[in-house]
């Protein structure tokens, strides 16, 4: 049993195995000089990194940084996954996990827009 959490999870191993057959196509087109099996292997490397993702956002893979050693089995979903990761790349780029500044959210605050005259006294 392993020490530290290697991070293995559906999501990593899932897009690692698809990654592995778009190379393997890949590398069949630059044998065979064949450019259709070069745009295909990359087109599922490509979809490869599009798997990946959904299921990092589906709750199948992993914050960044060490998990408690309770969250470290690969078969655990992420329960954090729908308010997104800090720091994570990934779930910025869903739209999960950004900070909401809190002058906005109050009336007259910041980026509220001008205060009609009527409610000056």
């Amino acid at each position: 049993m392993s020490l530290y959490d290697e991070g293995h999870t559906v999501a990593g191993w899932t897009g690692a195995g698809v990654a592995t057959v778009g190379s393997g196509v890949l590398g069949w087109g630059v044998c065979a000089a064949s450019a259709a099996w070069v745009a295909g292997g990359l087109a599922v490397v490509a979809a490869s990194v599009l798997v990946t993702w959904a299921l990092h956002l589906s709750g199948w893979g992993k914050p960044p940084g060490v998990r408690p050693r309770a969250q470290w089995g690969m078969r655990l979903r992420d329960t954090q996954a729908r308010e997104g990761h800090p720091g994570c790349v990934g779930c910025r780029l869903a739209g999960r996990g950004r900070r909401r500044s809190n002058a906005a959210a109050v009336p007259g605050g910041a980026g509220a827009g001008p205060v009609p005259l009527s409610s000056v006294d």
